[in-house]
């Protein structure tokens, strides 16, 4: 049962709903037939199980077969759900530096889909350590974890980041911090950011598109049985990701103007836009708060159904 609780402002938060945003088949969907849909959830789910197994053979191997290893996964993870991949734009061959990945932010699907292209530590909020299966994958692949009802905590998460980057590594952030419908996108939080500038990464930014956008948008209360078939049962379903040209950090002073930046890179919206996304946002969140019922992205965070929350609030 889902509990309402008490809301910090500082939460991202996002109108949109399962209802309006996902509808089942939405305007434009094809499904397929039911069998095929539950021939696509078992085995779907059958390959992420064998992501466990994987997971601990991969630890004695070399970090350049570690990452094909976790790339080739995540594929067989999105076509055995019936979802054809698309890649725009050159991805690095290998970690040639310390790199900030961002990318917006639809669904659960977004996390393999990066990964597919461009493995390295996901930021993921803490109460996907303690989840069968997931939990597991996640601390296994290295994953940096953050308590979102702790803002105190912030500052060591940041440094934990900054130290993953500076020794050479990647992190993938969805610095929206929460998911949106894809129609419509949130500000992105400027803290995972600093890490950047401290560690004197690039920022790269990716931009994710499903198409059509209904079934694979896993936002407010949607549980997540419901968003696997409604993925698994869709027809047609492609997940393009986007791989934009980098940001090197020289030119931005702090972490805000580096946000904004990425932000314009991978929506496109002007920087009059993007400041306007913010302070929109910062009046639903401050008005989720003063109102804990009404929120949309609100439940019992020892549910799977929380998922969505798998990306960085900062």
């Amino acid at each position: 049962m889902n509990r309402a609780r008490t809301v910090s402002p500082w939460l991202p938060t996002a109108p949109c709903t399962p209802g309006r945003c996902a509808p089942h088949p939405g305007p434009g969907s094809a499904t397929v037939r039911p069998l095929l849909a539950v021939v696509r959830l078992v085995t779907g789910l059958g390959v992420v199980l064998t992501g466990l197994l994987l997971a601990l053979l991969a630890v004695p191997l070399p970090a350049a077969a570690r990452r094909s290893l976790v790339r080739h996964w995540c594929r067989a993870v999105i076509r055995a759900f019936g979802v054809r991949l698309r890649i725009t734009g050159a991805a690095p061959a290998a970690p040639t530096g310390p790199l900030l990945v961002v990318a917006n932010h639809i669904s659960w699907l977004d996390i393999p889909l990066v990964a597919a292209v461009l493995p390295g530590r996901m930021l993921a909020k803490r109460e996907v350590r303690a989840w069968p299966v997931l939990g597991a994958l996640a601390a296994l692949g290295g994953t940096l974890f953050i308590d979102r009802d702790r803002l105190r905590t912030l500052p060591e998460l940041v440094r934990t980041m900054t130290q993953a980057l500076a020794a050479g590594g990647r992190v993938i952030v969805f610095p929206e911090g929460s998911t949106w419908c894809g129609r419509a996108g949130g500000a992105f939080r400027p803290a995972a950011f600093q890490a950047a500038l401290d560690a004197s990464a690039a920022v790269q930014p990716v931009r994710l598109e499903y198409r059509p956008t209904g079934p694979a948008a896993f936002v407010g209360d949607d549980p997540l049985g419901a968003s696997l078939w409604r993925i698994a049962a869709a027809g047609g379903l492609t997940a393009e990701i986007r791989i934009l040209d980098p940001i090197s950090i020289v030119q931005y002073p702090d972490r805000r103007s580096l946000a904004r930046a990425a932000q314009y890179a991978v929506t496109g919206d002007s920087a009059s836009k993007v400041r306007a996304i913010q302070a929109v946002q910062r009046a639903v969140a401050s008005d989720s708060a003063n109102r804990p019922s009404s929120s949309v992205h609100q439940w019992d965070n020892s549910s799977p159904a929380a998922v969505s929350s798998s990306r960085t609030p900062a």
